[in-house]
This record gives C-alpha cells, structure tokens and sequence, in this order.
C-alpha cells in the first residue's frame, strides 16, 4: 500500500511538472502566415485567411519606418520567412525571421552601413517588463506565455509578413 502511494505521488509529481514547460504541442490548423500590423501593434497567426490567434505585441525603440541599419532601434517591414528558433533564448523562448534579406544588405551596404539582423519573435522576462511599451532593438516581443503557444504553432519556413 505504502508503495502505491509512493507511485501515484511521483506521477503527480512528473504531471505537474510537464504542466510548467514552457515547450507546448499544438494539434490544430497549420499557421500558414504570421501577419504584423506595427502601427496598431497586433500580431496575426494565420490558416490560410482564418485568424486562429491574435496578439498584441511591443516593437523596437524606434518604431516608425522599415529597419535599413544595425542599431535603428526600427523592426523590419516587408515579407520574410521565419528560419529558426531558439529554445535557450534570454527572452523565454524565440523563433527568427530572415532579416535582413538581399535587398536590405545591398541598400545598407549602399549606405556604408550594416543591415543588422538578429530579429526575431520573443517573449519578455521578468528584467525586462517594465521597459516600456516599445524596448526591443527591432524584434517583436510578447508575453513569455503568448511566445510559449506561438512557438508551438508556427513553423520554419512560415512567411511573415510586416506591414507599417
């Protein structure tokens, strides 16, 4: 009898702490587009034209306009690809879009500047909530449990696209 409790303490144990990952299955629609309006500060996970979830989201620090260099404070307009993801990231979890494409190194490099890059979708730690409503240097950010469904949903290769 000792024993049987003993079993059923450890798999409630190993149940709740599967419950606190921040890693989540998602079973439903595939997220065929992810859709980022900056100006009203909403984000759109996308199944062909159906909204299965929407987000408000924070910007970089300088919000207005396409980002053109490393360090604008600006985050990118225009269509993309989400390329990567990072588990480990500072910012809870993170998935990268493909800034800067060719057309944004070649106007950089234009300019005698670089591109930047590095932006990505992420959530916002506890260090950082109280940064205001625009903080990130070009990234779009959410809460830590929003990027943890977000991270679930979307796959490489989704198109992003960013409009002002």
């Amino acid at each position: 009898m000792r024993f049987l409790k003993l079993a059923l303490c450890a798999l409630l144990l190993l149940g709740a702490a599967a419950c606190s990952s921040k890693f989540k299955t998602y079973n439903g629609p595939e997220v065929t587009r992810v859709v980022v309006y900056k100006e009203a500060r909403k984000m759109y996970l996308l199944h062909h034209t159906q909204v299965l979830k929407a987000y408000d989201i924070h910007l970089g620090n300088t919000p207005a306009g396409h980002k053109q260099f490393e360090g604008d404070g600006k985050t990118p307009e225009g269509h993309y690809l989400i390329d990567r993801r990072n588990p480990n990231s500072k910012f809870h979890l993170s998935i990268g879009i493909d800034y800067p494409n060719e057309a944004d190194r070649e106007y950089a490099k234009s300019q005698g500047k670089r591109p930047g890059g590095d932006i990505f979708i992420h959530g916002r730690p506890r260090p950082y909530r109280n940064w205001g409503d625009d903080w990130t240097a070009g990234c779009i950010a959410v809460t830590d449990k929003e990027i943890e469904d977000i991270y679930a949903m979307v796959r490489d290769d989704t198109p992003i696209s960013i409009y002002p």
